[in-house]
């Protein structure tokens, strides 16, 4: 079927983050917010279709999957990743920031070093700091507008830090880096020389625009793929992150054990079961609803490159090659962090994400989701220029 992208669906008034929480979150009523990353897009037919079903059948007890719900994550990863997984390496989480925590418990001990990438998903330094790890961060080089990898600070902070884990965001969020295969094999190679695992979250996996290839880090060398947990989820291609459904990836026995014992140790076992059904719709029937959405995001980004440049002078656009986060630079607009965060509340009614959650290196920067029907974009953006026309640059 075809899906009309512009439709606007009001999300007010039924419990949603994004839209229903301003006050809650220190931020004045009345916003239009495009911070969280979740879509305005209702999910595709077939997933709602499973979701009637489960619901119909009336009975809501504690739930597993055999197979078909296997062979259909399976197969998209085959099809789409050209990574051919097994099911015994598959353990099932209700998230990927939960399974990060997982991991950074089964994998390090209080005092050693974990390392990230800022600007960076904001829960990564939480979920490290929180556990009583050592946070080091091999900050992201930035030239005209495109963050590159620091191999030599990387190998430094190793030794220096001690560090054990590598948490790597891969398509990179806030900026949409997709990495290349060089870039991720030189990566890989220096965590197997200095025995750091690897947490790999490829959860924006399916969003990578024309001209640029995801590639799965555990499938390019087996040596990869043996220190490696790779973090999937169906949460951010079909925008069902509320149902809470996440298949993380993990050939070798000892370590796969060993983060198995941390989700135990929660106490936590079967997921939800409106979330199992919805994932394995998702995978099984839903490519034509994700080809449409990822042609209309395409058609966002271009709009917001135009606009941008057109009416918006000292803010740049940071080209993302994946995701659907546009990463703007402000810096050229002279005004402190504060001043641009408020700028954005009072003068542009927006609720963004401001750049310094992303870590130090993030100052002068704001992030926009872009996966709402263009007329929002569009009021957004106007709003934006409207706000910097104010100053005086």
């Amino acid at each position: 079927m075809e899906y009309n992208f512009d439709k606007v669906t009001d999300r007010r008034g039924r419990n949603c983050l994004k839209y229903d929480f301003a006050a809650e979150r220190g931020k004045p009523e009345g916003l239009l917010p495009l911070w969280v990353a979740d879509m305005d897009f209702p999910a595709a037919e077939e997933i709602k279709q499973a979701l009637r079903e489960t619901v119909e059948h009336g009975i809501y007890g504690y739930s597993e999957v055999k197979q078909p719900y296997f062979q259909a994550v399976r197969d998209w990863m085959k099809n789409s990743h050209g990574w051919d997984v097994k099911e015994e390496w598959m353990v099932k989480t209700p998230g990927i920031v939960y399974a990060i925590a997982a991991s950074v418990r089964a994998f390090t001990k209080e005092g050693e070093g974990v390392m990230i990438q800022n600007p960076g998903y904001y829960p990564f330094g939480q979920v490290v700091r929180d556990n009583g790890r050592v946070l080091a961060d091999n900050t992201l080089r930035e030239e005209n507008g495109r963050y590159t990898m620091d191999y030599e600070d990387m190998e430094e902070q190793i030794v220096k830090s001690n560090v054990k884990l590598f948490l790597l965001c891969s398509p990179h969020n806030p900026m949409g880096r997709v990495w290349t295969e060089e870039e991720l094999r030189r990566l890989g190679e220096i965590c197997l020389k200095h025995g750091v695992l690897i947490v790999s979250d490829e959860i924006h996996h399916d969003f990578v625009f024309p001209g640029y290839k995801h590639h799965v880090l555990a499938a390019l060398d087996e040596r990869f793929r043996e220190i490696t947990v790779t973090c999937t989820a169906p949460s951010k291609t079909f925008n069902i992150a509320g149902l809470q459904v996440s298949n993380i990836f993990i050939s070798d026995r000892k370590m796969r054990e060993a983060f198995q014992k941390e989700i135990d140790k929660t106490g936590y076992s079967q997921l939800n079961q409106m979330g199992l059904a919805a994932c394995e719709a998702a995978y099984r029937y839903g490519r034509d609803w994700l080809d449409q959405l990822l042609v209309y995001l395409k058609g966002n980004l271009d709009f917001a490159r135009d606009f941008i440049h057109r009416e918006m002078p000292g803010v740049k656009l940071v080209e993302p090659e994946g995701t659907f986060l546009l990463w703007l630079d402000c810096r050229e607009l002279h005004i402190s962090d504060d001043e641009l965060d408020r700028m954005m509340v009072e003068k542009a009614k927006l609720w963004l994400d401001g750049g310094r959650m992303f870590g130090p290196c993030g100052a002068g920067y704001q992030r926009i989701n872009m996966a709402c029907p263009r007329v929002t974009l569009e009021k957004a953006l106007i709003r934006f220029a409207e706000a910097v026309r104010t100053l005086e640059i």
